[in-house]
């Protein structure tokens, strides 16, 4: 964890918590020792065989990738990046890191976007596991809280657990699902399809220290 994570904390440009003072942790940097640039690579890193071994290992990444977007910032509520320029074909895939609250999307091993997100809280926790995107619905309603807008639904589960675009921004949880930046939420629903992947994990593995404020505008229920 020492040198490369020292400096990276790997697919991790923000370290939220749905607390009404949340804290931003360290940007995503590494030193200049550990970057590993192509021409062609336009705007992103290539990792090392080590780097994704020790990533794999420390719970930074569910499975092995071979380049992440190059941010020099920190992410903030509402925030977030997309680069797929020459990125070749493949599947979809994404992962969603409840702990650093952060979303990553993936085409084959390459991140092409990442984004700040909201996820649930107390009651309403966020479930973990792998999960296949059971629909895709662009300008759906809750059925259960007041017909609030869930823009640029995933469904991923039964009961509706689903990403979609939300109002992302400190002090605010969820009712279960990840809620997005808006228009991050519509390049995800443009890029990714029915069956894609989605793996949600926490390393903490513990309650929250503090309840959130739900936003009310979000909704997770069908």
């Amino acid at each position: 964890m020492k040198g490369f994570f020292a400096a990276l904390v790997l697919l991790a440009s923000v370290g939220l918590v749905p607390l009404p003072t949340a804290r931003i942790a360290a940007p995503r940097l590494m030193q200049s020792a550990d970057r590993v640039r192509e021409p062609a690579l336009a705007g992103r890193i290539r990792l090392t065989p080590a780097q994704v071994r020790d990533a794999v290992v420390h719970g930074y990444l569910p499975r092995p990738v071979s380049t992440i977007l190059d941010i020099h910032a920190r992410l903030r509520y509402g925030e977030f990046r997309w680069n797929d320029l020459r990125v070749p074909a493949g599947p979809i895939w994404m992962s969603v890191d409840l702990q650093r609250q952060l979303l990553s999307v993936f085409r084959g091993q390459n991140e092409i976007g990442t984004a700040v997100i909201l996820y649930g809280a107390n009651s309403y926790r966020t479930p973990l596991g792998t999960f296949a995107i059971l629909a895709k619905l662009k300008n759906h309603r809750s059925l259960t809280y007041g017909g609030a807008p869930m823009p640029y639904t995933l469904r991923l589960t039964p009961d509706g657990v689903s990403i979609h675009g939300s109002n992302v921004r400190d002090g605010l949880a969820t009712h279960g699902c990840i809620g997005v930046p808006a228009a991050f939420a519509a390049k995800l629903f443009d890029a990714a399809a029915v069956g894609d992947q989605v793996i949600i994990f926490d390393q903490r593995y513990e309650p929250m220290a503090a309840p959130a404020r739900l936003d009310p505008r979000e909704a997770t229920r069908q």
